[in-house]
């Protein structure tokens, strides 16, 4: 079980990482950890989150609907879906970190590129040689993911930095029906980073959508309670976990539903739907 942490003076943490730590101890929701690795693991992963985060909108890969998705084919196999599943030739950490190097590449929705973000981060929190060991055959299709990631859905009333949280837009336009809402990053500022729009407010992202709106609509978008983040326990212990050939792990269902811009918690509904289970 799990204790509550108390701030330790002399941590030794950046201004990023003091900036997390600073919005977990005014959230009213405890925190509780097996150990400060613990807790300072999930720390640097959300800093990386949010460096990833940045770092796409600034290499600016393209938003699209999956039927226009594209990859570069020396690390990716484009299918018919509009996912991108790893070449068997290839590494998994060669195939992330191109999608940062050769964005003009790449074109995507704002799901897949929450995933992507979560993935570059771990690589840069866990190592090359941890997450080529665990993240292997990897498949970027909406909200799919290994099922080492762990991601996790719920509402709640407090957001920290590095969640990905939902923008909804009821009344979108049916002819761009990718602007039904947007999943965007909470950076350490109060900002928020969504694919295809950038790095904004609250309040900027909440206007772009009003104007993709259905004619005459009154019903404004907002931003949700809904958050979604990976298991940062689950992640950590890959770091003194070895992984094996004779190693299971169970595989999670891909729900192809060729619908952009859709929460996780709409995706485990797809997936229900198709009598499959998730973990």
């Amino acid at each position: 079980m799990g204790k509550s942490f108390e701030f330790q003076g002399n941590l030794e943490l950046d201004q990023v990482e003091k900036n997390i730590l600073q919005y977990m101890q005014e959230d009213h929701i405890v925190y509780s950890y097996i150990s400060s690795r613990e807790l300072l693991f999930e720390i640097k992963l959300r800093k990386n989150i949010i460096k990833s985060a940045k770092e796409m909108n600034e290499t600016k890969p393209e938003f699209t609907i999956f039927e226009q998705a594209r990859c570069n084919r020396n690390y990716w196999q484009l299918t018919k879906a509009g996912g991108f599943l790893l070449r068997p030739d290839v590494r998994p950490s060669d195939a992330i970190m191109d999608i940062f190097k050769n964005s003009s590449l790449y074109a995507f929705e704002c799901a897949t590129a929450s995933v992507i973000i979560y993935y570059y981060a771990t690589l840069k929190t866990i190592g090359h040689h941890l997450f080529n060991a665990h993240f292997q055959e990897l498949y970027l299709y909406s909200w799919h993911t290994d099922t080492d990631l762990g991601l996790v859905t719920f509402y709640s009333d407090g957001f920290l930095p590095g969640d990905v949280v939902y923008f909804d837009n009821p009344d979108y336009n049916s002819q761009t029906p990718w602007f039904r809402g947007v999943n965007a990053i909470l950076l350490d500022d109060w900002r928020y980073f969504g694919h295809g729009f950038s790095i904004k407010t609250d309040e900027e992202i909440v206007q772009v959508l009003n104007k993709k709106r259905m004619e005459g609509s009154k019903q404004s978008a907002v931003l949700t309670s809904l958050l979604t983040r990976p298991s940062f326990s689950r992640l950590s212990a890959l770091t003194y976990r070895q992984q094996t050939s004779s190693d299971f792990k169970i595989k999670q269902h891909v729900a192809h539903h060729n619908r952009s811009s859709i929460s996780l918690l709409n995706y485990y509904n797809y997936i229900i739907s198709l009598g499959y289970q998730f973990f």
